[in-house]
This record gives C-alpha cells, sequence and structure tokens, in this order.
C-alpha cells in the first residue's frame, strides 16, 4: 500500500513539473512574439505617438 501511495506522490509531482515547464515555454515564445512585433511596427508605432502627441497638443 506504501508503494502505490508513493508512486501516486511522485506521479502528482512530476505532472506538477510538466505544468511549470509548459508554462514556461508558453511565457518564453510569447515574449519573443512580443519582441519582433515591436521591432517589426517600430516605426509605425512611433509615427501613430507622434500623431497622438500632435492631436493633443492641438487642443
Amino acid at each position: 500500500m506504501a508503494r502505490v501511495r508513493e508512486d501516486a506522490c511522485r506521479l502528482a509531482r512530476e505532472e506538477s513539473a510538466q505544468g511549470t515547464t509548459e508554462y514556461a515555454i508558453l511565457v518564453g515564445v510569447l515574449v519573443v512574439i512580443a519582441i519582433i512585433a515591436i521591432v517589426a511596427f517600430r516605426d509605425r508605432v512611433s509615427e501613430l505617438w507622434q500623431a497622438i502627441s500632435d492631436g493633443i497638443n492641438s487642443l
């Protein structure tokens, strides 16, 4: 009976670690995508902020 309990506890720990690893990989992928988007759209975002700033200053 103790062996079954030990196996169940070990399995639960392994699944928890797997879930944590999956979330870490997901966060890493999202960070890479965000960096690529920032680099790719840097000029457009800069133009947009400038237009917003000009609009606010003209009030």
